[in-house]
C-alpha cells in the first residue's frame, strides 16, 4: 500500500466590519485559481461599499507569485478609488516573500489589529 498525499487547503476568506474599515482574514494558500479569484470579487465589494481595507494574513499558508499580484492589484484598484489598504500579521512564509519581492516597502504591514485600525484614522 502506498501513502496517501493530502491536497492543498483551499483558501477562504472571512470579513467583518470595523467602522468604515473591512477586515478580511484570509486562510490557507493564496496561489493561482480559486484562492485569487475569490479574493478579486472580495475586493470588487470593498470598492463598492468605499471602504478601507485591512488584510489579515495570519492564518495564510503559502503564497506564490499569482497570490502576490493579486495583493498588488487589490492594492492598486483600492487605491485608485481613494481608499487605503493595509496588512496584518503576515506569517514567517508571507513575510519573506514581501522581503524577497520588494513589496514590504509597498504596503503598510502591522503586528497589532487595533493599531492597524487606528491608522486608518490619519491620512
Amino acid at each position: 500500500m502506498g501513502w496517501a498525499i493530502p491536497l492543498a487547503v483551499p483558501m477562504t476568506i472571512h470579513h467583518r466590519a470595523a467602522g468604515t474599515t473591512e477586515i478580511v482574514s484570509l486562510a490557507g494558500r493564496l496561489t493561482l485559481g480559486e484562492a485569487s479569484s475569490a479574493l478579486r470579487e472580495w475586493i470588487r465589494c470593498a470598492i463598492l461599499l468605499q471602504a478601507d481595507v485591512l488584510v489579515d494574513l495570519s492564518s495564510v499558508t503559502y503564497v506564490d507569485s499569482a497570490g502576490l499580484g493579486e495583493l498588488v492589484a487589490s492594492y492598486n484598484s483600492i487605491t485608485a478609488g481613494g481608499r487605503r489598504m493595509k496588512l496584518l500579521r503576515p506569517g514567517n512564509k508571507v513575510e519573506s516573500m514581501l522581503h524577497i519581492t520588494k513589496l514590504y516597502s509597498t504596503f503598510e504591514v502591522f503586528e497589532d489589529e487595533p493599531a492597524a485600525l487606528a491608522s486608518f484614522g490619519k491620512r
